[in-house]
């Protein structure tokens, strides 16, 4: 059974620092390159940061370029997103799923990270 469990959330001031981690299993987790997703309060699920299976090969989109950091750790089946300088656009639920243009598991995301940036 693929499991994704997410954690790293909570409330952080603009400008402040997290780090996501998103912990999976029922599946080859070195073998398939993980990704990043965004979803800020009434908006569709956003593609945010991906990463190969070896990690060799990183990709972020716009709004996280030079802000986000995608790292994995395959002994841990364990994907990290490290955020900083974090703005009030960045709240919303952060999902990790397999995959690198799309998930790979779309019938089975994690309950997701609470992310608040605010004053």
């Amino acid at each position: 059974q693929v499991q994704f469990v997410e954690s790293g959330g909570g409330l952080v001031q603009p400008g402040g620092s997290l780090t996501l981690s998103c912990a999976a299993s029922g599946f080859t987790f070195s073998a398939n390159a993980m990704s990043w997703y965004h979803q800020a309060p009434g908006k569709e699920r956003d593609l945010i940061a991906r990463i190969t299976h070896t990690g060799h090969s990183i990709h972020y989109f716009d709004s996280t370029k030079g802000r986000f950091t995608i790292s994995r750790d395959n002994s841990k089946n364990t994907v990290y997103l490290q955020m900083n300088s974090l703005e009030p656009e960045d709240t919303g639920m952060y999902y990790c799923n397999a995959g690198y243009n799309n998930p790979l598991f779309p019938g089975d995301w994690g309950q997701g990270t609470q992310v608040t940036v605010s004053s």
